[in-house]
Parts: structure tokens; C-alpha cells; sequence
């Protein structure tokens, strides 16, 4: 399995060339806006937005998939939770169970809203190398130092957390393929016994990641890392009159949501 979620894909395109910058705050400001309005329609519109993006990324469908792929399986459960237990009066009853279409109605909301938030933020990270968002983050972090914050070490777990996510998962792939290999079995089975098959698994995982973490605390020592120390970019970041267009845009389609 080759995971694509958080992992950038390197391209030639607009979003690409695009400020790291403007990137983070359209795509803040996008999913906090997504989150203010209860509507399908301003719903359409964000969702509409992300799959322009995303057809102007010129990033393969197939790598959208596999940053949706590892998700589903909250995006069903939050439709399955909303569906059996929203408030409504039920058209359909067995046993406990009730069905209503206000239930319906909002699981169908609070799911897609979910993809279109992952579609927006899969955006941000196929298109952005992690050096470049680790530099953006930093520098928008910057009044948070009269507070003391140190916005740059923030930032840089940020980015460690983002690209290591793929990592682990391929990390996890191989040791299951070879507890399946030694006759392991985690599809059977209750609850229980699933739970029990997993600690093979989940050991390894944190010693492979304990490792991982202890090796990249090394290398980065090797590098002269000291934090809180400035340090100097090797591309530095430049705004261009292209990343004020990204952002009016983006203003466009939050004003627009808001009044359909």
C-alpha cells in the first residue's frame, strides 16, 4: 500500500507555484467558513471550489482516493452515529432503532462536509512541499513570539507530524503483511479477539516509531539544529500579485456560500 494522505506531489501548476502562504490562510479560512454555515447550498460551493483546485492542481485523481481511502471509515461512521441517533420524529422503527429524515438529512451534511474538508486540506498538502508549509507556518507564527510561543519548533512538529503520517502507515502495511505471512488472522473473530490480533501488530508500530523519532533527533543534531536560533531560508518565501488573487478568490467563494 502506498499511502498518498498529507504527501505532496510534485507538478507544474498554479497551486504549486502558489505562496505557501496564501495557501494556509485560503484553506483556513475555507474549512472555518465550512463549519459556520448549515446549508447544502453554501455546501455545494465549497465543494465545487476544492474540485476546481484540485483539477487545477494537476494532481492524478488515483492520489485523491488514497488520502480519502484511510478517512471512510470515519466518514461511515459518522453518517451510521448521525443516522440512528439525530433527534426526529422516525418514519421507520426496529426495536431500538429509529429512522427520521432529519437524521438522514444531517448525516448526509456532516459526511460530505467531512470529504469537502479533506478534499480542501489534501489540496494544501499535495501541493505544498513540507520544507515550504513548515516555512509558511513559521512565519505566520510570528506575533506569537512577543507571547513567548516558539511559533518555529510549532511549526516544525507540525510538518514532522504531516510527514510522517504516510510513513507509518506504510510501516504498518508491511508489518501486517507479515503477521498475515506468519498465519495471523484479524479479520475473524469478535471484537475481542480482533483487539487481542493487533498487539503483534501495534508493538512493533511503536518500536519502528520510537526508532524513527530517535534517528531523526540525530540527524537533525548532525545538522547543527538549535532551537531558537534564527536560521536562514534556502528559498525564500516571496508573495507575488498572483497569491493576492488566490486569496480574493477565496474571499469570493466565502461571500458568495454566505449569501446563496
Amino acid at each position: 500500500m502506498r499511502a498518498a494522505i498529507t504527501q505532496y506531489y510534485p507538478a507544474e501548476s498554479a497551486l504549486h507555484r502558489a505562496d505557501p502562504r496564501a495557501k494556509f490562510v485560503a484553506v483556513t479560512a475555507l474549512a472555518i467558513a465550512l463549519f459556520t454555515r448549515d446549508s447544502f447550498v453554501a455546501l455545494a460551493v465549497y465543494g465545487a471550489a476544492g474540485a476546481v483546485a484540485f483539477a487545477l492542481s494537476r494532481v492524478p485523481g488515483r492520489w485523491l482516493w488514497r488520502a480519502m481511502r484511510p478517512i471512510l471509515w470515519l466518514i461511515g461512521l459518522t453518517f451510521v452515529a448521525q443516522v440512528l441517533f439525530a433527534p426526529g420524529d422516525p418514519f421507520f422503527t426496529l426495536g431500538p432503532l429509529e429512522l427520521s429524515e432529519e437524521g438522514l438529512r444531517l448525516a448526509a451534511y456532516l459526511s460530505v462536509r467531512l470529504i469537502v474538508l479533506i478534499l480542501l486540506g489534501s489540496v494544501l498538502t499535495l501541493t505544498t512541499p513540507p520544507v515550504a508549509l513548515t516555512d509558511a507556518l513559521a512565519w505566520l507564527g510570528r506575533p506569537l513570539r512577543r507571547l513567548r510561543v516558539p511559533s518555529d519548533e510549532l511549526a516544525l512538529m507540525v510538518t514532522i507530524a504531516l510527514r510522517f503520517i504516510p510513513t507509518l502507515l506504510a510501516e504498518l502495511d508491511a508489518i501486517m503483511r507479515a503477521q498475515r505471512a506468519r498465519g495471523a488472522d484479524f479479520s475473524s473473530g469478535g471484537l475481542v479477539r480482533r483487539a487481542r490480533a493487533l498487539i503483534p501488530v501495534l508493538v512493533p508500530l511503536f518500536v519502528v516509531s520510537f526508532r524513527r523519532a530517535d534517528e531523526l533527533a540525530l540527524a537533525m543534531e548532525a545538522r547543527c539544529y538549535t532551537p531558537g536560533v534564527a536560521r536562514t531560508r534556502l528559498h525564500p518565501l516571496h508573495a507575488r500579485p498572483a497569491d493576492a488573487v488566490l486569496l480574493v478568490v477565496c474571499a469570493g467563494v466565502i461571500v458568495a456560500a454566505s449569501v446563496l
